[in-house]
């Protein structure tokens, strides 16, 4: 499960990804639902089936009680088994302290990119092995930059000298926020089809060559979208997926949809005209429409005076919207 905790950070890094909705705002989303506190965290985890959970912003530390509350509850639930890690750019003893006494199994630090060349000695250097003797598992967490291999190379000596538990590498891309940012730098996507940015990948390739001791692992953006995401969004639909939906293999729901002012007169009047069992019929009050099984109101729509439409969604707490089909116009 993805928890973020906040959308604030005091960094204002120009690579960041984070979208509109959420960065620099006190935000607190488990997955793509909106939480109030622990409860709807927990039950989020619970629909997913999640197995460990990521937190993450914004900057975690920056809303320390949250954290600890959710970690808590998580712990609490689950039990150890349930692995938790959390990203921060902060170095405070103290925080990270109660984060550990709380449950934590393993933080990531993201130090800022004019410190990666000379990050001993540093705040961050402290905190690394303050960490470590709190029994945390303990590395980093870099975006693959162009042109910054050199720095790169010396945040990984860093980590290799300080006998860090692994350093995570990940590809650089464009999102909403950050485009204007890396177009500056001279940034430009590598292809059609995906979101990263030229030169990042080669570059992260060539860094896992380096002969070091601490574990390299480096993720690309289609790997964090087609394998991490989709796996999540699956656990999620066989969850939450209800009799009249089609579950595809991508993870996403299929469902006709009618749209009416009158849901409930409107599903008395199909289930007496045309025998379908209740149970292929839903009521969405929240988007004023009527849910029917897909292969059903496509043999029925020319009946019905009402739009008519195929709808694929995410089965995530927000129901993003993938395509729409109509079979009847009004």
């Amino acid at each position: 499960m993805v928890l973020l905790v906040t959308g604030r950070c005091d960094k204002k890094c120009f690579y960041c990804p984070l979208s509109a909705e959420k960065r620099g705002k006190d935000v607190f989303f488990a997955n793509e639902r909106r939480a109030s506190g622990p409860k709807d965290v927990v039950e989020e985890a619970h629909l997913m089936d999640a197995l460990g959970t990521g937190i993450t912003g914004g900057d975690p530390l920056l809303e320390i009680d949250r954290a600890i509350e959710s970690i808590r509850a998580l712990k609490n639930e689950f039990g150890k088994p349930h692995h938790m890690h959390l990203y921060t750019t902060q170095t405070d003893g103290r925080k990270i302290k109660r984060l550990a006494r709380a449950g934590l199994d393993e933080i990531r630090f993201h130090p800022p990119l004019h410190r990666w060349h000379r990050l001993e000695p540093s705040a961050f250097a402290d905190a690394v092995k303050f960490s470590k003797r709190l029994g945390l598992d303990v590395g980093l967490e870099l975006p693959v930059i162009p042109g910054r291999g050199t720095d790169l190379i010396a945040a990984i000596r860093f980590a290799d000298v300080m006998e860090l538990d692994f350093v995570n590498l990940n590809e650089l891309e464009f999102s909403e926020t950050n485009w204007q940012g890396l177009r500056r730098l001279g940034c430009e996507v590598k292809d059609d089809v995906s979101a990263g940015v030229e030169g990042s990948e080669e570059l992260a390739l060539d860094l896992l060559k380096l002969d070091t001791d601490v574990p390299l692992h480096y993720c690309s953006a289609s790997f964090k979208d087609g394998i991490q995401l989709r796996r999540r969004i699956m656990r999620r639909a066989k969850n939450v997926k209800k009799p009249h939906e089609i579950l595809t293999q991508d993870g996403t729901l299929i469902k006709g949809v009618i749209e009416t002012g009158e849901i409930s007169m409107t599903a008395a009047w199909l289930l007496m005209h045309f025998d379908i069992p209740s149970n292929l019929i839903w009521s969405d009050h929240q988007k004023k429409r009527l849910e029917v099984a897909a292969w059903v109101l496509e043999e029925i729509a020319k009946d019905i005076d009402m739009p008519a439409y195929i709808v694929e969604e995410y089965p995530t707490a927000d129901r993003l919207e993938v395509e729409r089909t109509p079979l009847k116009r009004h």
